[in-house]
């Protein structure tokens, strides 16, 4: 056993100038979809086509806090039957604007994937260039830890500004 550990650890140490001469790269890609011009872009684009519908969500939502401050309000003064509209009316309410609100949501997530699957294709293809231009051997979009020095997100950033 302690003869394969030893062979094991001769053949590590090999193997060490070939990893010396290897360029590494690291790109955060979270920090390409918060902080890349076309990130943004697509952000803006995607508020403003919600826009209307986000409105409409917090008029509903108003509506319904009216109904329902009017009913807990009022609901001594009320008959029966106009206790039991208003309740009705809530219920009602409420139901539909559960039901919007899930649609805008995942209209909303449906829409965001889509543009940044398109920031990340566009990202890819900067990435690849740069690695390309400067002679990577790998560039890591996911690591538990990078060194500072190989995190090259910032360069992929200023190329995907400047259009490349």
């Amino acid at each position: 056993m302690l003869k394969k550990l030893a062979v094991l650890a001769f053949a590590g140490l090999l193997s060490l100038p070939a990893w010396a001469d290897t360029k590494i790269g690291f790109v955060n890609t979270e920090k390409i979809f918060r902080d890349a011009a076309p990130a943004v872009r697509a952000q803006k684009k995607i508020e403003k086509e919600f826009e209307k519908r986000d409105q409409e969500m917090q008029r509903l939502a108003k509506q319904l806090q009216a109904v329902q401050e009017s009913l807990e309000k009022n609901s001594v003064t009320m008959s029966e039957t106009e206790k039991r509209n208003k309740e009705r009316e809530f219920n009602d309410l409420n139901r539909d604007f559960q039901r919007k609100q899930r649609e805008f949501r995942e209209d909303l997530n449906q829409r965001r994937n889509e543009e940044l699957a398109a920031v990340l294709e566009r990202a890819n293809k900067t990435i690849k260039a740069i690695a390309e231009a400067e002679k990577y051997d790998v560039i890591l979009q996911e690591a538990v830890y990078a060194s500072p020095k190989l995190d090259i997100t910032d360069k992929v950033i200023k190329a995907l500004a400047d259009g490349k």
